[in-house]
């Protein structure tokens, strides 16, 4: 009988995806779902096959160094790779696979509900009769702004981008786009979007600007200091993409000085540290903070466990793992 291979997975997973890693490989669950300490990962990469990590997870160059030669395939649950060190994989012969396409659709209803959450003041608002302080409807008390008839700037027009600029249309908002490249015509015809080549331009003119690129050294605060200073004064700025995109002090800065209205957050760039000053204009009203929850419903995570799982078997089986990571896609 083929020995079974050693899978260490190092956060609680669904419990259904559990079961069927124990099911179809030697598997080493994390039953407790705190994140492995330096050493926990270190002897897990020394011990696995297959290594199941997720992005809070740093598998950089100095770990993989610490690898067993059984090491053969990092399967990350989780769409982005920035907290794995790829090339260094690859170079040791570690293929390193991920789980695109399916939080597409959660992540945008996420930012949909970011955009709405700070123009309508709605977390303001649900916190008012709870605390006993609603004293009766007002005429001119917790006005929003409207987002109908505004313009809405996507940056990084993939899966995601596309999926928040069809609900965004929906509620009558105009669509533009900056991108490494256009869109398939089709697809921009569909969505009616109109495509920036300069961001610093098309920041400029938005009402609402919502990152929805991958994190990469490329991209590492692609929305610098000095590009966030382009957005209008009464713009609003959401995030549901990774925290290290956005130059966080300087949004602060910008914030605090009325020089952006406001801003819609799920991730950040010290996470879980959250910035005291963020969490100060929070309770000002000015921020809208979520605890990394924009992917977080039961079928994503499944589907997400299922794509590790698809792919485990692939690479266990001698074939080419169907979400495959290399390098030169980064």
């Amino acid at each position: 009988m083929k020995k079974r291979p050693a899978v260490v997975v190092t956060r609680r997973l669904p419990d259904a995806i559990e079961t069927r890693l124990r099911e179809l490989f030697d598997t080493r669950l994390n039953l407790e779902d705190k994140p492995l300490s330096p050493e926990e990962l270190a002897e897990a990469v020394r011990t696995a096959d297959v290594l199941v990590p997720t992005i809070t997870d740093e598998i950089d160059a100095a770990l993989l160094q610490q690898a067993g030669p059984n090491l053969k395939l990092i399967a990350n649950f989780g769409n982005g790779v920035d907290n794995i060190d790829v090339a260094a994989a690859v170079a040791r012969g570690i293929t390193v696979t991920n789980t695109p396409g399916v939080l597409t659709e959660d992540t945008a209803d996420m930012t949909m509900a970011l955009i709405l959450a700070v123009a309508r003041r709605i977390t303001e608002g649900a916190k008012v009769i709870p605390d006993g302080e609603w004293a009766g409807w007002s005429p001119t008390w917790m006005l929003g702004r409207r987002i109908t008839g505004k313009r809405l700037g996507i940056v990084g027009m993939g899966r995601i981008g596309q999926a928040l600029a069809r609900r965004a249309r929906a509620f009558g908002l105009s669509i533009h786009y900056h991108n490494r490249r256009h869109v398939p015509p089709k697809i921009e015809a569909e969505l009616e979007a109109t495509y920036w080549e300069s961001l610093d331009q098309m920041l400029a003119r938005m009402d609402i600007v919502s990152v929805n690129c991958p994190h990469t050294p490329a991209t590492y605060h692609l929305l610098s200091a000095r590009r966030l200073k382009l957005m209008k004064p009464d713009a609003i700025l959401v995030n549901t993409a990774r925290g290290e995109i956005i130059d966080e002090g300087a949004l602060t800065k910008l914030i605090e000085s009325g020089a952006i209205a406001g801003a819609g957050l799920d991730v950040f760039e010290e996470e879980p540290a959250v910035n005291p000053r963020l969490v100060r204009l929070a309770k000002q009203g000015k921020v809208v903070l979520l605890p990394h929850m924009g992917s977080a419903t039961h079928e994503g995570r499944v589907a997400m466990g299922e794509k590790v799982i698809v792919n485990i078997k692939a690479f266990v089986d001698g074939h080419k793992p169907p979400d495959r990571v290399l390098p030169s896609m980064l």
